[in-house]
């Protein structure tokens, strides 16, 4: 059974439509939430288990949204999680994108840092919220 050391959340959007985040740059990863979780105690088999939630509004075109997971602060940083969701011409209300992802056997430093980032492959796509991101940190 694993003994829980850390867990936070960063919270940007509580509800929906609170914000309107344009993202201006194809293909470029945008920050949407950043934790750091504190290590202290770390036994063996260290786990993180992450989650998170972000709604956007879409353009009316065939559209790729990514979204990715880093041990770190930037998007060169190593990657914990990558996917990425394709919709069509006939979606016209916000978007909610869902994930579940896990780091296993992290480096055990003082803090762990995740940041979650959102890159979408068309111009016209807008952060509307909620946005959401947590983790917990649990070792044997």
């Amino acid at each position: 059974m694993g003994t829980y050391l850390d867990a936070r959340t960063s919270q940007n959007a509580s509800f929906a439509n609170s914000i309107s985040i344009p993202i201006l740059l194809i293909n470029t990863p945008q920050l949407f939430g950043q934790i750091g979780l504190i290590t202290e105690g770390a036994g063996a088999n260290p786990r993180v288990l992450l989650k998170g939630t972000i709604s956007l509004q879409i353009p009316l075109a065939l559209l790729g949204i990514t979204i990715t997971i880093v041990r770190g602060t930037l998007p060169t940083d190593p990657l914990v999680y990558s996917a990425t969701s394709t919709f069509n011409l006939s979606l016209l209300a916000p978007q909610v994108i869902v994930f579940s992802a896990a780091d296993f056997l992290p480096p055990i430093t003082p803090q762990l840092t995740y940041t979650a980032f959102v890159a979408s492959n068309a111009l016209g796509t807008i952060r509307v919220g909620p946005e959401s991101f947590d983790g917990i940190l649990v070792s044997d």
